[in-house]
């Protein structure tokens, strides 16, 4: 079947097979390979992507599912310059990136939620990145990141 849809801002047709899932699209098939197969069941988060918007298990969704929606993988989210964007950057500043498996399903977790609540808690950050699992920072700093950005998107409105 032919798939079309836009994928981090621009447009993608694509013939795929009906049982193929949307992260062995992105992966196998248009190299984006940010996304990364974990479990397979839908329980690490690493497959992570925002599907219009919303979080993901890439690995569950079939990439069928997809078609005439937006699809953003970490390979979308980048500052201005092209470089990391102002939640990627808080998390190298606080040390919220170590091994790097999890870490794009991570950002998209918070950005999913910076999208909905633009002064979440730590609790409401917690709940939001609970989908995703880390074996290396113990997550006290990728909430950081998250919390941080929070705060200096909402400064940054106030002063704008």
């Amino acid at each position: 079947m032919r798939i079309g849809f836009q994928l981090n801002g621009s447009p993608v047709s694509v013939e795929a097979p009906d049982d193929l899932s949307l992260l062995h699209l992105l992966r196998d098939r248009l190299g984006f390979t940010g996304a990364k197969e974990g479990c397979g069941i839908g329980e690490c988060g690493a497959c992570s992507v925002l599907l219009d918007g919303q979080l993901v298990n890439s690995c569950l969704t079939l990439a069928a599912q997809a078609d005439g929606r937006e699809v953003i993988t970490i390979e979308g989210v980048r500052g201005p310059d092209g470089g990391p964007n102002d939640l990627q950057r808080a998390f190298i500043d606080a040390g919220a990136v170590q091994c790097g498996y999890c870490t794009p399903g991570m950002v998209l977790a918070g950005e999913a939620l910076l999208a909905k609540n633009r002064r979440p808690t730590r609790a409401q950050i917690r709940e939001a990145i609970s989908g995703n699992l880390c074996r290396c920072t113990g997550y006290q700093q990728i909430v950081d990141a998250i919390q941080v950005t929070a705060a200096r998107r909402e400064e940054g409105k106030a002063n704008a």
